[in-house]
């Protein structure tokens, strides 16, 4: 069904498709019927994560309802939690289009996208008009464009305060490569201030919230090592790993022309899939499992997401995979952990 959908929409410019698909899905009663054929329920797919209890393993990466407009209804598909944003305390266009690209035949996207969204306060709003609270959601947090660096905390304070009460867990996003200079936040100096900042504020609250950080898989092995040294001296609850690339390999079937001409952004997608998983793999194994990673990057198949989990993932999240897959790439995913608890 998904398929017939998506030939449609790939002859479509990738952000009308977007908004087409968010018309459809968030059309009343429609992701319930596919819900009913896509949606699998099993004890065994129930994971406990950071003081969460997850219904499946499987999540929506941040990135596709960046406004938390349809986050009841992909919940209703199958995902076990939503990620919405990112968001920044002020609604911002993004960068100019066009800024979403497709490259099928590696079954990739090219975004620079730049954090568009109708700010947090909107977002808020939405978020507490949840349906179903068996779905986890997650609000990935960013700054606006403008906010200089050396104030960038505040604008992630401003969007932890307004989230915290809509929201079941936190990512800190400082490894996009839409926002100019946003990655020299990864460093360990700032990256550690603007943690410590977060986790002070969050216990200050009633309850903590788990705080993830996002982090880019163009990370070199000494960077790997300074993050794991930044989640245990700041506390925070894990790591999401990872982001979009800035790198170019892995897209063989397209010229350096072709590819030259999308111009800078952040590639996802199946070419993303091995240096994903070599980092999740690291963190494990070099922080010795000392905190939860949340694999994303590249899974499109089954075997893709059982890679992500045997190399560590303790969850994983879905963006590229599910625009070319679909909902039946949810399915296919919890139906082999079904199929592997029974064995």
């Amino acid at each position: 069904m998904y398929q017939i959908l998506k030939a449609i929409l790939f002859r479509m410019n990738p952000e009308t498709a977007h908004h087409r698909t968010f018309s459809l899905i968030t059309f009343p009663g429609l992701a319930a019927i596919a819900g009913s054929i896509y949606r699998k329920q099993h004890p065994s797919l129930k994971r406990r994560v950071f003081g969460l209890d997850f219904k499946n393993p499987v999540g929506l990466a941040a990135g596709l309802d960046k406004d938390a407009i349809a986050f009841n209804q992909l919940g209703q598909l199958g995902f076990g939690f939503i990620e919405i944003g990112t968001v920044t305390p002020l609604a911002q266009p993004g960068n100019d289009k066009p800024r979403l690209f497709r490259l099928p035949k590696n079954e990739a996207l090219i975004n620079r996208m730049g954090f568009n969204n109708h700010g947090v306060m909107a977002a808020a709003e939405r978020l507490r008009h949840r349906k179903d609270p068996s779905v986890i959601i997650g609000g990935n947090i960013g700054k606006n464009k403008i906010t200089p660096n050396e104030r960038a905390t505040d604008d992630y304070v401003t969007c932890f305060n307004a989230l915290y009460d809509v929201v079941d867990y936190f990512v800190v996003n400082v490894s996009s490569p839409n926002t100019p200079n946003l990655r020299d936040l990864q460093e360990k100096g700032p990256l550690l201030e603007l943690l410590n900042t977060i986790q002070n504020l969050n216990k200050s609250k009633p309850k903590t919230r788990p705080v993830l950080l996002k982090i880019a898989p163009d990370l070199t092995d000494t960077q790997l090592d300074d993050i794991i040294d930044i989640v245990r001296q700041s506390g925070i609850a894990g790591v999401i790993a990872t982001n979009t690339t800035i790198s170019r390999e892995g897209l063989g079937e397209y010229s350096a022309a072709e590819v030259a001409a999308i111009g800078a952004g952040g590639l996802s997608g199946k070419p993303l899939a091995k240096r994903s998983t070599e980092v999740i793999r690291y963190l494990k194994q070099k922080s010795g499992n000392a905190f939860p990673v949340i694999g994303v990057g590249g899974i499109h198949t089954a075997d893709d997401a059982m890679e992500k989990l045997e190399a560590g993932a303790d969850l994983i999240q879905l963006y590229t995979g599910f625009i070319y897959e679909g909902p039946q790439l949810i399915k296919d995913i919890n139906s082999r952990l079904i199929k592997k608890s029974h064995a």
